[in-house]
């Protein structure tokens, strides 16, 4: 860059200021912010859509407890299947279309689970061999 370039006014310097007038600026005191404005209000919710068609069925009963017992083992001699099931304190046994305990019914005893129900139909499960855990 050139010096010639560089223009500098130094007579500005020696200029007159002008007068500071009445200041309303203290930054020693404090004011509340004014408050924000308020917010548009919202635009009303559109209204459902009107079903025109038959109401929803009522809710119905609620499931059965589920059934808490536990196959625990299989004897099988000349094609008679017998059930071992078991609630860890007593220990019931069973074949196919006999009621367990005055509440349940085996419906079908298989290799490795077994399918069991209310005595009423409700709640039909099918348990799967396994043990009672080490008391």
């Amino acid at each position: 860059m050139d010096p010639s370039d560089l223009d500098v006014k130094l007579e500005s310097l020696q200029a007159a200021r002008p007068e500071t007038g009445p200041v309303e600026r203290n930054p020693f005191r404090f004011q509340p912010k004014p408050p924000p404005p308020a917010p548009p209000a919202p635009a009303p919710a559109p209204m459902p859509p009107v079903n025109t068609g038959p109401p929803p069925p009522p809710p119905g009963p609620p499931p059965p407890p589920p059934i808490p017992l536990k196959f625990i083992g299989i004897v099988e001699k000349q094609g008679f299947k017998v059930a071992a099931l078991s609630d860890c304190r007593v220990t019931y046994y069973g074949s196919e279309g006999e009621v367990i305990d005055g509440r349940y019914r085996l419906v079908r005893i298989g290799i490795e689970s077994l399918v069991i129900e209310y005595v009423d139909g409700r709640g039909r499960t099918t348990v799967r061999l396994e043990g009672c855990p080490p008391r």
